[in-house]
């Protein structure tokens, strides 16, 4: 059986530990120390100090070590709480992430990161915070290379940011292949301590194709659901968007690339109909489009979540989202200029320029 070793105070050491014991300005630890080697001294074994001070009996046997190694001092220092940290070579950590991927892998995680270099993944994921590296995150693009980039671009910011007078500009384009998705069973509603819940797999029940114009000066949208997207129905749009506007207004719409909207018989209404105009974007930059940001807040706040067991289901859910919207519509403001739009275009075809010739690292 262990036996622990005695401690015997002098009358000195046993005075200044009962003035730590006792003194208001001690800190709470170091005033359980000393009373610890105080009782220790009064021939109480680790058991009966840890007993009689509620704490853990590995407390005591570790304090009387230490003052028997060190008195007064030793027992004034913490000790040393686990391993000692790793050092991370920062700059590698970085290389790594921006330079380079896994065997077989596309991307880095912070456990086989912290694999890799024998740290923690909080380490890494501190570090990755640091310098802003997302490895888990990719973001798409694509930049235009119509040769009248500039021309279009300066031509439908314009048109945003200085409309015409006794003009009304109108964002217009196809939300194709809207899907009306039926889940296979029914979903769980919200609750606390549950999210929503929605089976992965689903039923088809045909599409439908959403026509948008959505006016720049006040947000209000023009709508339309078809079953197809050829010239036939982008027509029918045009007319329902003459009838549905003031006849004393110039139209300018801007829309797409889209064949449809080019078509030879639309080319011949749109001639007899002189107060339109049309304004295309460059190739690959439908993102110019404002009406694009509509699709996206129809999207997430209506149809992803829907349920829908019927095309005209869906139209009735997405009409009923557009009269919504449009009985307190508010506009998306366009704040870049077409200058410096310009410029980061140029910027990344410097850059995607100097990646495909091998000289960017």
């Amino acid at each position: 059986m262990r036996v622990a070793p005695k401690i015997e105070l002098t009358d000195e050491e046993r005075a200044a530990l009962t003035k730590l014991w006792r003194s208001g300005l001690t800190s709470v630890r170091l005033a359980q120390r000393a009373r610890i080697i105080l009782l220790a001294d009064q021939g109480l074994n680790n058991k009966d100090i840890a007993a009689q001070l509620g704490i853990g009996r590995m407390q005591p046997a570790r304090w009387r070590e230490r003052y028997l190694q060190g008195g007064i001092k030793a027992i004034e220092r913490d000790l040393p709480r686990g391993a000692p940290p790793v050092k991370v070579d920062v700059a590698q950590l970085v290389q790594l992430t921006t330079q380079s991927s896994p065997e077989a892998i596309t991307h880095w995680s912070t456990r086989k990161m912290g694999t890799l270099l024998g740290v923690s993944a909080s380490t890494v994921m501190r570090h990755w915070h640091a310098h802003g590296l997302k490895p888990h995150l990719v973001h798409s693009f694509k930049v235009s290379r119509d040769p009248q980039f500039a021309q279009k671009l300066e031509d439908i910011v314009g048109l945003y940011m200085s409309p015409p007078e006794h003009a009304l500009v109108l964002c217009c384009d196809e939300k194709s292949q809207v899907q009306a998705l039926d889940r296979t069973q029914p979903g769980l509603p919200l609750k606390k301590g549950r999210a929503q819940t929605m089976t992965h797999d689903y039923k088809r029940h045909g599409t439908t194709t959403l026509f948008a114009a959505l006016n720049v000066l006040d947000g209000q949208v023009i709508s339309q659901c078809q079953q197809r997207h050829t010239h036939v129905q982008w027509l029918k749009f045009l007319k329902q968007i003459d009838r549905e506007t003031p006849k004393d207004k110039t139209l300018h719409l801007i829309a797409d690339n889209y064949a449809t909207h080019k078509h030879p018989v639309v080319q011949d209404w749109l001639a007899k109909h002189p107060r339109f105009h049309m304004h295309f974007t460059p190739t690959s930059a439908s993102w110019l489009n404002m009406v694009e940001r509509f699709f996206r807040d129809l999207t997430t706040e209506r149809l992803r979540r829907g349920v829908f067991t019927s095309v005209p289901q869906l139209v009735a859910a997405i009409d009923e989202y557009v009269a919504h919207h449009n009985t307190n519509p508010k506009p998306f403001i366009w704040t870049k200029s077409a200058r410096d739009i310009l410029q980061k275009v140029i910027r990344a075809n410097s850059r995607l320029s100097s990646k495909q010739n091998g000289t960017l690292h």
